[in-house]
């Protein structure tokens, strides 16, 4: 057999199987923190969405205008009460979130 030239750009490190690599459940925000805050400020999205184009039509943009900040507002509050939910130990790995086994 002929002899081929090595692989270029490989590591020397061995290659570690994705399975082994990824063990360790981080929980990706999975949490009443993270859901909580995410469907507030989708909700928030929303009107905001809905205001920027009732605002666009005739006679609607003073309403259209307040109806955006609003809209705002409520994504600033959900931010905020996700970090809240986080203090309060409804995030990933918090205190009131883990099984006592009872």
């Amino acid at each position: 057999m002929a002899k081929t030239a090595p692989e270029t750009g490989t590591n020397d490190t061995p290659m570690v199987e994705h399975s082994a690599a990824h063990d360790e459940t981080i929980g990706h925000g999975n949490s009443p923190a993270a859901w909580t805050a995410v469907f507030v400020m989708l909700a928030g999205a929303a009107l905001s969405s809905f205001a920027f184009i009732f605002a666009s039509t005739e006679g609607n943009k003073d309403a259209g205008t307040i109806l955006f900040w609003i809209g705002v507002l409520i994504m600033v509050i959900g931010l905020a009460l996700g970090i809240i939910l986080k203090k309060a130990g409804f995030g990933v790995g918090g205190h009131r979130l883990k099984n006592s086994g009872d």
